[in-house]
């Protein structure tokens, strides 16, 4: 022990010394055990947070796949024998294939507005039509999905063709060059959804690649509404190449997706947009307008090989895909989650779904639309016309962007039905394609697929129309569509047209 120093003022000296140093010593340990607490805070808590980074998330992905004016049965898991189509046909043994199931209109922004949203068309304002804008103030699932915290991306065609206008970007998501390069942005963990819209097999078609796609003119099968010609043969067998193109990029995203290791637990949903191309396809009621491929895939969850012929709405779609992120369905939806159905857990019945038309292109003089709303059953179509007086496929003498008859989009099949009209191998044809139609039509789909004989004035069928009049009414009331109080509502008629004025 140390000797206190001699003399008083010495000695305080000291002690002052001493009790400085034993403070800052004292003072030292302190600050480095509040320092060592501190570290330690700091690991435990970025450790907790990188665990929270990486924590895989157990709500799945969603993929969402489009081809552009692909329509049924023009896949080979459907028997179409000249549609190859291998990764569809894989998905579809994977999981499950639906047989009746339809856009909410034959024509492509519609369609796109209403698959986003959920809605039917009607409710969409602009939305409604060909070459419009879809208000902001009409809420699009992948929006809904990024506020629930999934990361939202698109590639290639997504909604349009169209303009936007009041929104920050474009109603499916970021654009992306690839699925590779859209999976660079999300974090490890954090689920995503994406839309894949293909332009195929979406008109004109190239020859040459054609050529290159094997596909045999012999295995087509030429529908009962159209002439079977080499050359609306060959026509076909161009679609089917864009279609084959399509499947092929649909194979990379898959290839994509499980390459990165996101494919366990992500649901993946393919179809088209509309009906394919053709006249009495694309931009009308028939069931050729609207009826799509569709094939839900979702390993764990969708039992493989499964198939359905539950009566499925594109504008299901949206609500679906929330309720498997679980997220809530907004009630302005009129679109039905199809979960129940997909996890096969008992889905409603349901009785019928409905479609529906406003302006396509620019075909007409005044450029009018030509409306019509639509119920589909399991056995019957009935379509309402609001304006019969109209041309349905554009009229015969306005040079709109597609010629005359400007619903119909231009191509080999359409040139060969101006180019003999007259001929009368031809000319029931082109009748059934262009003539003017009654306010309303009936078609018995059992019997007839391709709605070729209008039973609306068949007095045997009278009492199965007066029902389906009655169901359109009653749809149209409670989707609260203009039409049900004025049938000749001209909002669509008047609402901007961004396309191309002529060609």
């Amino acid at each position: 022990m140390a000797l206190l120093p001699h003399g008083d003022a010495t000695r305080v000296e000291w002690m002052a010394s001493a009790h400085l140093k034993f403070t800052e010593t004292n003072m030292l340990h302190r600050t480095a055990h509040w320092f060592l607490l501190l570290v330690g805070w700091m690991a435990l808590t970025s450790a907790r947070s990188a665990v929270a980074q990486v924590a895989p998330d157990a709500r799945p992905n969603i993929i969402f796949a489009i081809a552009d004016d692909w329509g049924y049965p023009h896949a080979g898991a459907y028997g179409y024998k000249a549609a190859k189509t291998p990764t569809f046909d894989r998905l579809a043994t994977q999981g499950m294939l639906f047989n009746r199931a339809y856009c909410a209109a034959p024509s492509c922004t519609a369609s796109r507005g209403s698959i986003l949203t959920g809605q039917a068309p009607h409710r969409l304002e602009n939305g409604g039509d060909l070459w419009s804008h879809l208000p902001a103030k009409f809420t699009v699932y992948p929006d809904l999905l990024e506020r629930a915290g999934y990361v939202a991306g698109a590639r290639q065609k997504a909604w349009g063709p169209g303009k936007v206008i009041d929104r920050p970007r474009p109603p499916a998501g970021p654009d992306f060059k690839s699925l590779d390069q859209f999976l660079k942005t999300v974090p490890a963990g954090k689920p995503f959804c994406f839309w894949f819209g293909s332009h195929d097999p979406h008109r004109p078609y190239v020859r040459a690649f054609t050529e290159k796609s094997g596909i045999d003119p012999k295995d087509v099968v030429v529908p009962p509404y159209l002439p079977d010609t080499p050359e609306v043969r060959m026509d076909i067998v161009d679609y089917l190449a864009e279609v084959q193109r399509f499947d092929t990029e649909l194979s990379e995203v898959m290839a994509s997706l499980k390459a990165a290791g996101r494919d366990g637990n992500t649901l993946v949903i393919v179809t088209g947009d509309n009906g394919w191309p053709w006249p009495h396809g694309k931009a009308n009621l028939y069931d050729p307008g609207v009826h799509q491929p569709f094939v839900a895939y979702w390993p764990g969850k969708i039992k493989a090989g499964t198939k359905t012929d539950y009566l499925t709405s594109l504008t299901d779609l949206a609500p679906t895909f929330l309720a498997a992120a679980g997220v809530e369905v907004p009630k302005d939806m009129t679109g039905q989650n199809l979960l129940p159905v997909l996890l096969d857990q008992n889905p409603p019945p349901r009785h019928a779904i409905f479609v529906e038309r406003e302006r396509h292109a620019r075909a007409r003089e005044g450029n009018t639309s030509y409306p019509s709303r639509a119920v589909i059953t399991d056995r019957y179509l009935f379509i309402r016309n609001f304006e019969p007086s109209r041309w349905p496929a554009g009229d015969p003498n306005y040079p709109g962007i597609m010629g005359t008859f400007g619903d119909i989009d231009n191509g080999p099949t359409k040139q060969e039905f101006l180019k003999n009209r007259d001929d009368p191998n031809f000319a029931k044809f082109f009748h059934l394609a262009t003539d003017k139609r009654a306010g309303e039509e009936l078609f018995d789909l059992k019997a007839d697929p391709n709605c070729l004989n209008d039973l609306a004035d068949n007095s045997d069928f009278q009492d199965a129309k007066k029902q389906l009049r009655s169901d359109v009414e009653t749809w149209m009331k409670e989707t609260v569509d203009p039409r049900a109080v004025n049938p000749h509502d001209d909002r669509w008629d008047k609402y901007e047209y961004y396309g191309d004025k002529a060609k």
